[in-house]
């Protein structure tokens, strides 16, 4: 049978008809532990270790990621932090994004504080900068692309390979661009990241996070420990609603991009708006290399600077009707964010910033809320 196309592996994959009843919707498994035949387990032991519903899960991001492995974990950052206790060891230097996800800084900063862990950051949208930083020491390159909030864009070949002559494994948070836009694995990266809470949910309503794994090695195996093991495991229903979800994905990406696009280029010619970050402009500094290694679209984020200050960018947030202002993103309603302010003790985005993450609603309305809120400034 020939490869089956990322649409119908979304719906598939991970699970076949079961044989009890021949329920073609994949049943529920609540249950915390399940019986033994003379003291032998069957299949399945305690819902920590593994369940079916996770089982699917799994199964289904592994083949959409293209991927050999997927191990499932109860938030994105649970998922993050069993990558860094995986690869990590005291005394270790890592390298992460100068723009990336404020809790990963927050990793480092707090729970990391007396490992005597080295984390710096780089700059990495010019790969030299990644090899200048290397060190005898250097442990793992962490990468996110398209970043978190400035959308910076990162050759993710050119990193990869310079890792590779090192023998550093890459790690990729491809949370923002998906499977469906981008394929780190392909591009030579070892290890991929997913908040799963954001497009793969897609519906605000489910929390999780996976790891997937380019081979089934000693790293997939000390991360399958991890999650046992320390148990930062998604309930049997947070993988249920996400697998529902998941059928659903590859129809849901290309409208979060086209409406993002259009969104992005009109607020570009906007007086009021003072710079608009997305990869699909061709203002983008880095433009061309996300058209190389973004395929179909260049995802469903962008964030905008706003001329005069915070005070005229939460303005803006609140003068909107349609884009809701509160944290996320990846649902399928829109939402919009002044960044700074989700940031903690120690905020680096800029206190103008608004992030952006576009749904799926009718563009025309979406453009139009902004008209009418620019208008009110």
């Amino acid at each position: 049978m020939p490869e089956l196309h990322l649409n119908t592996q979304a719906v598939h994959a991970g699970y076949e008809p079961e044989k009890q009843f021949g329920s073609v919707s994949q049943p529920l498994i609540l249950t915390t532990t399940f019986e033994r035949e003379n003291g032998v387990p069957r299949e399945h032991i305690y819902t920590r270790n593994e369940n079916p519903n996770r089982i699917s899960l799994e199964t289904k991001l592994a083949i959409l990621e293209g991927g050999a492995d997927a191990i499932a974990f109860a938030s994105g950052q649970a998922a993050a932090f069993a990558v860094f206790q995986a690869v990590l060891e005291p005394g270790a230097h890592v390298l992460i994004p100068d723009d990336c996800y404020h809790g990963i800084r927050t990793l480092f900063a707090q729970v990391y504080q007396g490992w005597q862990i080295n984390c710096e950051e780089v700059d990495m949208s010019v790969v030299s900068n990644v090899a200048d930083a290397i060190r005898p020491e250097t442990k793992l390159i962490w990468i996110e692309t398209p970043t978190n909030p400035k959308l910076k864009i990162f050759d993710i070949q050119g990193i990869a390979k310079v890792a590779a002559e090192k023998g550093i494994p890459v790690a990729c948070d491809n949370t923002w661009a998906t499977p469906f836009f981008q394929r780190p694995f392909e591009l030579g990266v070892e290890i991929v990241m997913h908040s799963t809470t954001k497009y793969f949910g897609g519906h605000s309503d489910i929390l999780g996070g996976a790891v997937i794994l380019k081979e089934k090695g000693s790293i997939a195996a000390r991360i399958r420990a991890i999650q046992g093991t320390g148990g930062g495991v998604p309930s049997p229903f947070d993988c249920w609603l996400l697998n529902r979800s998941l059928a659903t994905f590859p129809l849901r990406m290309p409208v979060h991009s086209s409406n993002a696009q259009a969104l992005a280029q009109f607020l570009h010619h906007q007086p009021a708006i003072e710079r608009v970050y997305y990869p699909g402009l061709p203002t983008h500094p880095n433009h061309e290399i996300a058209k190389a290694q973004m395929q179909g679209g260049f995802g469903g984020m962008l964030s905008i600077e706003v001329k005069r200050g915070m005070e005229k960018a939460i303005e803006l947030a609140e003068n909107l009707h349609i884009f809701t202002h509160a944290t996320s993103l990846g649902g399928v309603e829109s939402l919009i964010e002044h960044r700074r302010s989700a940031e903690g003790l120690h905020p680096r985005s800029p206190d103008n910033l608004l992030r952006v993450s576009v749904g799926i609603e009718f563009v025309g309305d979406l453009i139009r809320d902004f008209e009418q809120a620019l208008a009110r400034l």
